[in-house]
């Protein structure tokens, strides 16, 4: 259950978390277009609170919103300050934050053009894949569902229908007993989870699926890009195939919600030694360093409230 705080930032006002309502006509909760963030707040190592990755994570949702043609009614920084704003009145020092553009009520029907709105709200949110996850890794299921190709649906929008595709993924696996769902592509190659980007060691090389394929550009993606070049570690997108996962020697996951979480069994086959890998290790302490202030590789990352 999502702990309840005081406030919620909806079309420009804070409001109180019991008025943030809509209407039940409201055109996206019928009709899946609209777009979201997640966005993650961390305490850090000097006693401040800092957003991390906010201003690449709004303009995304711009990006987003644009690719399912909703007008923004608020600017990219006015955003920015509302997610500061949220975060503040939330009273929580480190929290996950989610922005949510929607077509409100009006007219109804897929032409429908009716008013773009925004909501943002915080909430408190440990480990997405659980602590023992992040620490001894997690087993994964190749799905029984695909991840739609780059123009069954648009694939570099965080949009919110697509995501009943990862839903489905998701309880498939959990009621199987799996923690996490991999989607192979319409070609059969490793697309993403069900919420994270995956990533494929062998031989001290890093792999991961390319971003002209079918995945979203993940901000937590992009990090972990840039920390292990910065460790001098080869990285190559690529296509993947279903069993180079099988014969990894480790195999990990990234996400804002997930951050670094190892990957020790997939379709029950163990990853490796079957534990968190010594790569992946290092990629969680150096993410976890960063997310909390210490050196990291650009100090816009971290807005601090």
């Amino acid at each position: 259950m999502v702990d309840k705080v005081s406030k919620i930032w909806l079309d420009g006002h804070l409001v109180d978390w019991e008025a943030a309502n809509v209407h039940l006509l409201t055109h996206t909760l019928h009709y899946g277009l609209g777009a979201f963030e997640g966005i993650r707040c961390y305490d850090t190592t000097d006693g401040r609170s800092a957003i991390f990755r906010l201003r690449e994570h709004v303009r995304r949702l711009f990006d987003s919103a644009k690719i399912c043609t909703m007008p923004m009614p608020y600017s990219q920084e006015q955003i920015v300050d509302a997610c500061i704003e949220t975060v503040r009145a939330s009273g929580l020092s480190s929290c996950y934050l989610r922005p949510l553009v929607f077509l409100g009520d009006g007219a109804m029907g897929l032409g429908a053009v009716n008013p773009t709105r925004v909501a943002i709200a915080a909430w408190k949110w440990g480990a997405y894949l659980g602590e023992e996850g992040l620490a001894k890794g997690i087993r994964a299921k190749i799905s029984s569902f695909t991840r739609p190709g780059i123009n069954m649906q648009m694939a570099k929008g965080k949009v919110v229908g697509h995501y009943v595709n990862s839903v489905l993924a998701k309880r498939e696996a959990l009621a199987g007993g799996y923690q996490e769902a991999i989607l192979l592509d319409a070609e059969g190659h490793v697309a993403e989870a069900s919420g994270e980007n995956v990533w494929v060691v062998r031989d001290g090389k890093v792999a991961t699926p390319a971003f002209g394929g079918a995945i979203l550009g993940g901000i937590t993606r992009d990090s972990v890009l840039t920390l292990l070049r910065e460790m001098g570690v080869e990285v190559v997108e690529r296509d993947i195939a279903r069993d180079e996962l099988y014969i990894a020697d480790e195999v990990f996951m990234c996400g804002t919600a997930a951050e670094v979480t190892p990957v020790r069994e997939v379709d029950d086959r163990a990853i490796g030694t079957g534990t968190r890998g010594p790569l992946t290790k290092r990629v969680q302490d150096r993410y976890f360093e960063v997310v909390r202030g210490v050196r990291p590789p650009n100090p816009e990352w971290l807005t601090y409230l």
